[in-house]
């Protein structure tokens, strides 16, 4: 959809973009995702960086060593960084600027305002995206892995309140600079991250919707995490009933009763009726495709699980 106008857009790969917007509920694996994301277009030729706006660094335990043999760069922004640097470019002092950034009395100050962690790390965001080598651009992709949902919208939305709010100087024209950036159809894609639950699905169309309204930005899919596959075969529809009636024997009490194991094979089918209804319960919400990746028993731990997530990451999302 375009914004809020409620158009459809046309379908493009992701690698199109040179800005992605991961977010979602806490506990969605938008980390994930974003650094999934980030793997395959290094894979694909695309200088990528990932961006964390998080406090503690993340991404480079999941994509083992970065930046090197054509791999993701990654790099965590710290909003009293970004500001340091913002001033000692601005004043012109740097050693006035540090001063000021240390004190105790300051840093107080800032953490009491409002909105300016978002603007400063939105405004970092930016910097990279214009960033330069030579006369081309440094990245070909800018991964950022935002906030969770609820700080996700506010996060998004800074700029636009501060171009309303300012009506001239410095911070306007960059608020302004940011929020074209934010807005950009072209080139910037909200990639919304949800697992086929309950909640997730419910907050995933809130944030979808109101994206689309008061930010107005691109969103063309959603990426549905975790989907449980049918633990049943084909052939076997009724696998744990056929468990169930399986005889017992003491002979073979060092083995899982049937009754247990006829357990445990519903309880996996109905994780998987669960999954499948919310996706159609978040398709119809969002009405966007949906992009679906499998649930992987043991987690994510390192780049090779990563890479597994990557076909699904650059296929051409499926409406539910």
């Amino acid at each position: 959809m375009d914004g809020g106008s409620g158009r459809l857009l046309e379908q493009r790969s992701i690698l199109m973009r040179r800005l992605v917007v991961v977010t979602g509920k806490g506990g969605t694996g938008k980390t994930t995702v974003a650094s999934a994301l980030a793997l395959a277009a290094a894979r694909a030729g695309r200088r990528t960086l990932v961006l964390e706006t998080g406090r503690d660094e993340q991404v480079p335990a999941l994509l083992g060593r970065t930046g090197s043999q054509g791999g993701p760069s990654s790099l965590r922004i710290d909003p009293f960084e970004a500001l340091a640097e913002y001033l000692r470019v601005r004043l012109g002092i740097p050693v006035l600027a540090t001063r000021v950034l240390n004190s105790r009395a300051f840093r107080q100050l800032m953490e009491a305002a409002p909105g300016w962690r978002e603007l400063i790390t939105l405004g970092k965001v930016w910097y990279m995206e214009q960033a330069r080598q030579g006369n081309a651009p440094a990245w070909d992709l800018l991964v950022v892995d935002a906030p969770a949902t609820g700080h996700g919208l506010t996060f998004l939305d800074v700029p636009r309140v501060v171009v309303h709010a300012v009506r001239a100087g410095p911070l306007r024209r960059h608020a302004g600079w940011v929020e074209a950036m934010v807005r950009d159809p072209d080139q910037t894609l909200l990639l919304p991250v949800a697992l086929a639950e309950e909640l997730p699905a419910q907050e995933t169309a809130e944030l979808v919707t109101r994206l689309r309204d008061e930010v107005g930005m691109c969103i063309d899919r959603v990426v549905v995490n975790a989907v449980a596959s049918d633990p049943f075969p084909r052939e076997v529809p009724d696998l744990d009933r056929r468990l169930a009636a399986l005889p017992w024997r003491d002979s073979e009490a060092d083995l899982p009763a049937p009754a247990l194991l006829a357990a445990c094979a519903r309880h996996l089918r109905a994780r998987y009726e669960m999954n499948h209804h919310y996706l159609g319960e978040i398709g119809r919400a969002t009405g966007l495709p949906l992009v679906t990746l499998p649930l992987l028993p043991a987690g994510v731990r390192g780049p090779s699980d990563l890479e597994a997530l990557a076909p699904a990451l650059l296929a051409t999302p499926e409406r539910s």
